[in-house]
């Protein structure tokens, strides 16, 4: 008999923290920036702990390691259009004559 197929979880959606609309802050894009590197490493961790536990047969299934993986992965690429694009408008902004 075949043992029936579990339900698969749905990802867990990756949330960009608020930025506060006062110009005063002064560090409001460092934290912004700093808490995005921190959220795309924490789940490039668990991806690589979901593996893990997958390769040392510690009961992971298959499917929430690559979904980990998937996710993981998805949040980098993200991360890297956002960078790409302030980046571009950063070098728009230096290109303007005063």
């Amino acid at each position: 008999m075949i043992a029936p197929i579990p339900p698969i979880t749905p990802p867990v959606p990756v949330e960009l923290p608020a930025v506060a609309a006062s110009a005063t802050s002064g560090g409001a894009f460092a934290g912004v920036f700093a808490q995005a590197v921190n959220s795309v490493e924490a789940l490039n961790q668990n991806a690589s702990a979901s593996v893990a536990s997958y390769l040392n047969g510690d009961g992971e299934e298959l499917h929430n390691a690559v979904m980990a993986t998937n996710q993981a992965e998805l949040a980098f690429d993200l991360f890297l259009q956002v960078r790409n694009k302030v980046i571009s408008a950063y070098q728009e902004v230096m290109k303007m004559q005063i």
